[in-house]
C-alpha cells in the first residue's frame, strides 16, 4: 500500500503560499509509516519547530491499475474519507530553496492521519463533497471537491501514468486554504459534510 498526495490543487491554497497553479497534478508520496489510524495521537517530531496541518479528502483505489484512461477512472474508486497532511513547513522551505525532494518535510512518520471510508454513493452530488477541519473547536479549513484544480478522475489517470495503482493505495487530494500550524495540546477534528470523521491530538 502506497500513500500518493497531490499539491496545490486548491487555487486560494496555492495563492496563500504564493506557488504558481499547476498545469498538470503534481504529487509526491509518502510511506506507509506515515500514516495515522483510528484517531490515534499525533506526536509533535524533534526535526521540526514549524508543523501544519494540511486537511484533505483522501480516496481508496479499489482495483489495480495503471495507464487509466481518465473516462474509465471512477471505477477505481467507490469510497471517501478524509486525511491531514501533516507538513513541516520549515523543513520545506529550505528544500523549496535548495531544489531539492520535500520527502523529509511531508513523508515522516506519523505525517499522515487518516479517518474510516464511506461509501461514495451515499452522496447524492459526488463532484460537490464539502469537508471542513476544526482547530480546538474553530473551523480554520472548509472545501469542496467541485472547487478542486483537478477532480479524482483526472488525478488518477495521470498518476497512473507514471506509477501503477493497487487496491488499497490511498490518494489524498489536495488541500484548501486556511492551512496553518499546530501545537502540542491542539486537537484537529475533521468532517466531511457534517460526518465528524477524524480526531487527532497533539502530544
Amino acid at each position: 500500500m502506497k500513500i500518493i498526495c497531490i499539491g496545490r490543487n486548491y487555487v486560494a491554497h496555492a495563492k496563500e503560499l504564493n506557488n504558481p497553479l499547476p498545469s498538470e497534478p503534481v504529487f509526491f508520496m509518502k510511506p506507509d509509516t506515515s500514516l495515522i489510524i483510528r484517531n490515534r495521537p499525533f506526536f509533535y517530531p524533534e526535526i521540526s519547530s514549524d508543523i501544519h496541518y494540511e486537511v484533505e479528502l483522501v480516496i481508496k483505489i479499489r482495483k489495480n491499475g495503471r495507464h487509466i484512461l481518465e473516462k474509465f477512472a471512477s471505477t477505481y474508486y467507490d469510497e471517501i474519507g478524509i486525511g491531514i497532511d501533516f507538513t513541516a513547513r520549515d523543513i520545506q522551505q529550505k528544500c523549496k530553496e535548495k531544489g531539492l525532494p520535500w520527502e523529509p518535510a511531508k513523508a515522516f512518520d506519523g505525517s499522515a492521519p487518516v479517518s474510516g471510508f464511506i461509501a461514495l454513493e451515499q452522496f447524492s452530488d459526488q463532484d460537490n463533497i464539502g469537508f471542513s477541519l476544526l482547530k480546538n473547536g474553530e473551523k480554520v479549513q472548509d472545501g469542496n471537491s467541485g472547487l478542486m484544480i483537478f477532480d479524482f478522475n483526472r488525478i488518477i489517470a495521470h498518476v497512473s501514468r507514471f506509477v501503477t495503482l493497487r487496491m488499497g493505495d490511498l490518494i489524498y487530494t489536495g488541500t484548501p486554504a486556511g492551512v496553518g500550524p499546530v501545537a502540542i495540546g491542539d486537537t484537529l477534528e475533521a468532517f466531511i459534510e457534517e460526518r465528524n470523521m477524524l480526531t487527532c491530538k497533539i502530544k
